[in-house]
């Protein structure tokens, strides 16, 4: 089993760290598409990622066309504020590719409006908040695949 978790144009190197650990936590494969607001070599994404970093199943793209030319036949969900049904209400299958924009701005307008039939938000009960940082976002979406997938 394994789900895909795919960040577009990352920007904070702490947020990719934690999510690559979350990534070897649960098996899945993190998909990292370029530019990206920091280096690879970071140590802040090193640390973040603390002696798993090695053990990561990795990718990257130089942009998004490189990702979607290779993936793009894949199923795939993308994660926005702008969504109109819940994370919970995702048809998880192995394989899935969960997309997630930057932390800045989330998703490119392109992206969310050719894709609204898979469009997926994490409800916030809160006026006083505009978004979840996207670790935890991430962590939210990949563990309600495993409950649903019935993994233990």
């Amino acid at each position: 089993m394994a789900l895909n978790i795919v960040l577009i144009e990352p920007e904070i190197p702490n947020n990719t760290g934690n999510i690559g650990r979350l990534a070897l936590a649960t098996g899945s494969n993190l998909h990292l598409v370029k530019p990206f607001g920091f280096e690879l070599s970071d140590k802040r994404l090193k640390r973040a990622g603390l002696d798993y970093w090695p053990h990561l199943s990795l990718y990257t793209y130089e942009d998004q066309d490189e990702f979607f030319r290779i993936h793009g036949s894949k199923k795939m969900v993308f994660f926005s504020s702008h969504g109109q049904k819940k994370h919970w209400s995702i048809p998880y299958e192995n394989d899935l590719f969960l997309i997630f924009g930057k932390e800045s701005v989330g998703l490119p307008k392109e992206l969310t409006e050719s894709n609204g039939n898979d469009l997926y938000q994490i409800p916030l009960y809160s006026e006083h908040i505009r978004s979840l940082n996207l670790a935890n976002a991430v962590s939210i979406a990949v563990y309600e695949g495993l409950r649903q997938l019935g993994v233990t």
